[in-house]
């Protein structure tokens, strides 16, 4: 491009970018761009004056025939519907916003006018865009639409909260907020911002000028006039220069730069630079006196100084910088960056990922972020100077590495090609064999079962000894198959001779034995021999961390597995640290696949069993998500994450919610697996337990007992899921009057969890105190109370003093006193039991009913007939 096309390019440029301002802010505009160049400034401006007095209408500026009409009938429009206009608050490129006043309900608002509303089709499709995005936006952080209509000349309006407020940067100018409190002031923004994403609304301008602060600290997130549905978000690059004028560049992500499609992480990285501006003063870049093109490359190209240098550099006076600790601003580095990379892959996934390390910093946590590894900024030095790299490269390679390449590389490869190409053959010759039956002239019938087709597989492995590293393969497969099939000796068998045949191939530490040792304490763990499945799992995975990356599938897979296990010996501290990691590692390359997916669950089960069913709910709810995107409707992973789901509505008291849950379950599983595989029972075992609940004992028995049938031949005698049946049919029994009966179940659920966890254990916990159940119904006392206060030590041992589970057997400890006639205990117990489940569960549970009996009793005992009366209140409200 010659000079003369250039300037005139620049020319036109700062013309159509002035329009976009109003008037009075045009001049200022125009100097801080031009950068003293008065020749350039005048040239601008006579193109300016010329487009303000053309007698063309429309050749015109559109703002200013605007205000003609209204400056030429005042008294129309000065009062538009029952809102009096006032005051101009501001004006911009395609509306106004007027002050105004709704005298019948005397509410002060704002109400907003498009510019151009005949004149300008694709603004007033803009502007009726940003009137449906506020009309979905109902959140206290977001100035809420209250009306809208249009003039009648069908100019559209429409009425706003009003926000008497400054932005963000200035208030914190103003008032000198402290770290902490600037960072409660962001957060606020993010949940703002996160509400619009789950309504799938990308904001696409944030800065801190549309974030308003009012005088008692509230956060106003407001001007969502370039907002987009996710729906509509991508646009071709060709499509983009128009664009480009709709953002803020000093706030605008990189991809918004380049015209690529834009998304959450775009607004992500807006926040990103709030932060620093908040942390250090100044915003990343000075983008001052920039051409457009050295703008491009600014956002593009540079990495920003941390904010903690820029802070330091500024003084006390600048940005957060005082009182802030060192390794503080390590993590508020890390936490900004990682928010504002120029890679989105990079950057935190969702605002609410941003918002969780927001916390974590607050509570003096590790972040999930990390900083760029050395790997990763050498792969992008690389990237920007690759040409200078590659030539250098070139030169070197030409003269030392030519002859080692086509002699030893070669070789190699060719070694290697050879041995993967004989074993891809080796495989397809065994599947061949495998539905052939050994007989190549007919094919496989169509009744073929696949347990037969398995035994087939098994006698085809046998047969590869001279392929021990293919045979060690097909037996790790093979005995994984058979596990998801509940068939757990064949597993064990099939198992055992991969571990075995890999040691004899690699030796103890080699990867391949590591993936044998973790899948052998995966078993172990579904055979409930929970310290041997540590064992192998460690080892597993120590192994795995010396040969392969942090982030290595295998590594991955060991870690995952170890976290089952310490979810099923009740270490849910460790499990939730451990699972939590698995997840950050797979978020930034395996996001998208089952391996995440079954993480997420993993981590979902571990809070569950921890009782923060929140945090179960919202992990269980993104896996079933992400299992449908990947495997559709009705895949077991599906069932997995509805059984979940219903545990969560059961544990609150919500027993037909946990039940439609369970049978939608059951349903998947019966349908994958049939009726009589051990995932079925699960289901059936569920779903009893919530009709016990529902007083339908009759239909609970019929499902529990089909489930004890088929859990016992899976697994034996001695096995949880086995002794969860026996939970519940001794809760049958127990509510039928079968005292002896749910004694026996009980007593013999006790001794499966002694076995297999110990008396250290929360589930040893119910067990014990499902026996004082017995005993207290049968009016033995003396033997219900210290089976009830073990169990209450038990709970707050394992899971917490405030967990349901302990203010259930504190409810029933307070009952047990209450009928030995030590009314000042049993208050004690259960009003404590009370709190604890009150704040837990629907207020219709029946151990809340059962806490408001007694204490009714204990306060009329007691002489109390005030809190006896509230007591006796809330129960007469409930059976309401």
């Amino acid at each position: 491009m010659s000079a003369d096309a250039a300037r005139w390019q620049r020319i036109q440029d700062l013309f159509h970018d002035a329009l976009e301002r109003a008037p009075a802010e045009r001049i200022g505009f125009l100097h801080s761009e031009c950068d003293g160049d008065a020749a350039l400034i005048a040239e601008v401006v006579a193109l300016l004056d010329e487009d303000a007095h053309t007698t063309s209408l429309l050749d015109r500026n559109l703002a200013e025939v605007a205000h003609e009409v209204l400056d030429a009938t005042p008294r129309a429009v000065r009062a538009i519907g029952p809102y009096r206009l006032g005051r101009l608050l501001g004006e911009g490129g395609m509306g106004v916003v007027y002050e105004a006043t709704r005298e019948d309900l005397g509410r002060r608002v704002a109400v907003k006018m498009l510019r151009d509303a005949t004149l300008s089709p694709a603004r007033r499709e803009r502007f009726v865009r940003e009137q449906r995005t506020l009309a979905q936006l109902d959140h206290p952080a977001i100035a809420r639409l209250y009306d809208a209509d249009t003039l009648p000349d069908g100019t559209p309006w429409f009425v706003m909260e009003y926000v008497e407020g400054e932005p963000l940067t200035e208030y914190c100018a103003r008032h000198a907020p402290t770290l902490v409190q600037r960072l409660e002031l962001f957060r606020a923004v993010c949940d703002a911002v996160q509400f619009a994403h789950r309504h799938l609304i990308v904001h696409r301008d944030l800065k801190p000028s549309n974030i308003l602060v009012t005088e008692d600290g509230s956060v106003k997130l407001l001007d969502f006039g370039i907002a987009k549905q996710l729906e509509g978000i991508d646009r071709p690059a060709d499509q983009t220069r128009t664009e480009l004028r709709m953002m803020t560049p000093a706030f605008a992500a990189p991809e918004q730069v380049r015209g690529e499609p834009i998304g959450l992480h775009t607004d992500v990285y807006a926040l990103g630079v709030v932060l620093y501006q908040l942390l250090a003063g100044r915003l990343p870049f000075d983008l001052s006196n920039r051409t457009p093109g050295q703008v491009e490359h600014t956002l593009l190209e540079q990495e920003p100084e941390k904010p903690s240098v820029v802070a330091q550099k500024a003084g006390p006076d600048g940005g957060a910088a005082a009182g802030v600790q060192r390794n503080e601003w390590a993590d508020l580095d890390v936490l900004c960056l990682t928010a504002m990379h120029k890679d989105p892959q990079r950057r935190y996934r969702s605002v609410e990922a941003l918002i969780r390390d927001l916390d974590h910093f607050r509570n003096a946590q590790p972040l999930d972020a990390r900083p760029d590894s050395l790997s990763y900024r050498a792969r992008k030095f690389t990237r920007r100077n690759r040409r200078p790299l590659a030539a250098t490269a070139l030169v070197v390679a030409s003269v030392v590495a030519l002859v080692t390449f086509f002699t030893i590389r070669l070789a190699g490869a060719r070694d290697a090609a050879l041995a993967e190409a004989a074993r891809t053959q080796r495989i397809q010759q065994f599947m061949l064999n495998l539905f052939a039956g050994g007989d190549e002239s007919v094919g496989p019938a169509d009744t073929l079962r696949v347990i037969t087709l398995l035994d087939r597989g098994v006698r085809e492995a046998q047969q590869l000894d001279v392929e021990p590293a293919l045979q060690a393969e097909l037996y790790a497969t093979l005995g994984g198959i058979f596990g998801q099939l509940g068939a757990l000796d064949r597993a064990d068998t099939l198992l055992n001779a991969s571990l075995a045949g890999r040691r004899s191939l690699h030796g103890e530490d080699h990867p391949e034995t590591a993936k044998s040792l973790v899948a052998l304490g995966s078993l172990r763990s579904e055979q409930a021999q929970l310290e041997e499945a540590e064992r192998l799992t460690r080892a597993g995975l120590e192994t795995a961390r010396r040969h392969r990356a942090p982030d290595h599938p295998d590594v991955i897979a060991a870690m995952r597995t170890l976290g089952r296990v310490l979810q099923e010996r009740g270490e849910y501290s460790a499990a939730i640290d451990l699972l939590e990691e698995v997840v950050r590692l797979q978020v930034g390359r395996d996001a998208t696949t089952p391996e995440f997916a079954g993480s997420i669950t993993e981590l979902a089960n571990t809070h569950f069993y921890a009782g923060d069913y929140a945090a179960s709910d919202s992990l269980n709810r993104q896996a079933i998500e992400l299992y449908r995107r990947q495997r559709g409707e009705r895949h077991p992973l599906i069932g997995d994450g509805l059984i979940n789901l219903g545990a969560a509505h059961f544990q609150r008291g919500n027993y037909a919610e946990a039940e439609r849950e369970y049978r939608d379950a059951l349903a998947i599983f019966e349908a994958h697996y049939g009726p009589y595989h051990p995932k079925a029972a699960s289901g059936l075992t569920m779903l009893g337990r919530s009709l016990v609940y529902q007083d339908r004992d009759a239909e609970a028995k019929e499902h529990l007992l089909r489930a004890l049938g088929i859990l016992e031949r899976a697994y034996g005698p001695v096995h949880p899921l086995v002794a969860s049946a026996m939970n519940d049919l001794g809760s049958v029994a127990l509510r039928s009057g079968d005292l002896a009966g749910a004694e026996s179940r009980y007593a013999r659920m006790v001794e499966i969890y002694r076995e297999v966890y110990g008396d250290r254990h929360y589930l040893f916990g119910i067990a014990i105190s499902n026996l004082g159940s017995v005993h207290l119904q049968a009016e033995r006392y003396e033997r219900a109370e210290p089976l009830f206060r073990e169990a209450v030590q038990r709970f707050a041992e394992t899971l917490s003093a405030t967990h349901i589970n302990t203010g259930i057997a504190r409810i029933k400890l307070g009952r047990t006193l209450l009928r030995l006639g030590r009314y000042t205990a049993a208050e004690t117990e259960s009003l404590a039991g009370y709190e604890i489940v009150a704040s837990q569960s629907s207020p219709s549970v029946s151990w809340l009913r059962s806490a408001r009996t007694d204490l009714v009793a204990i306060y009329d005992a007691l002489d109390k007939p005030d809190r006896a009366a509230r007591f006796r209140a809330e129960l007469a409200d409930t059976i309401r």
